[in-house]
């Protein structure tokens, strides 16, 4: 059976951490392929100022279709708003019955993850893949699952909000971003 990791997010806009995240999982853990799961909203970022939701996917494809073990998917662009994980998995295993799905999350959301809807529900359904976060412990509580696995990979701490604001001042981060969606993310920054 094919195993997928879902990787959740607003990617506003999609960075090299992002990229050299998945790329890591792909390589040095179980999985075939990585998912980004481009997310229209999120309930945990209620008034961010989100880039246009087919704007975000045409970056995260562009970004990523020089490695074939990634794939960018548009699934809650089609489901009720706002985007919650349990929802998503569940469409997932009932579009893709032969897939094994995992869910990826940041170290920030493990912290809250009880918080989650649905929390218990992913966690008896999925592995749970989390990776480290600058200034957030893993905190795992005694036993651990046996569905969640602690991931240690590098930290690349760079933010969309960081790369967003840059652009805005015009300054050229080019590196900070794959080289196929810079001159689309400036463009759209500095219309002017």
């Amino acid at each position: 059976m094919k195993r997928v990791g879902i990787y959740s997010g607003s990617f506003n806009p999609i960075h090299i951490g992002h990229l050299a995240l998945a790329n890591y999982l792909c390589e040095f853990e179980t999985f075939d392929e990585i998912w980004f799961v481009v997310s229209p909203s999120n309930p945990w970022k209620e008034g961010e100022e989100l880039l246009p939701e087919e704007f975000r996917l045409q970056l995260v494809n562009k970004s990523i279709a020089a490695y074939p073990r990634f794939k960018a998917s548009d699934i809650e662009f089609h489901l009720p708003r706002p985007s919650y994980t349990v929802r998503t998995l569940e469409e997932l295993r009932k579009t893709y019955v032969d897939i094994h799905f995992s869910l990826i999350v940041g170290a920030d959301n493990w912290i809250k993850f009880k918080e989650w809807k649905d929390w218990r529900k992913i966690i008896d359904c999925h592995d749970i893949y989390v990776y480290p976060r600058k200034g957030c412990s893993i905190n795992i509580e005694k036993p651990i699952p046996d569905t969640v696995h602690i991931v240690h990979s590098p930290m690349l701490e760079i933010s969309s909000t960081f790369v967003r604001e840059a652009i805005k001042e015009r300054k050229d981060i080019r590196y900070f971003v794959h080289p196929d969606i810079w001159a689309s993310l400036y463009n759209y920054y500095n219309k002017t």
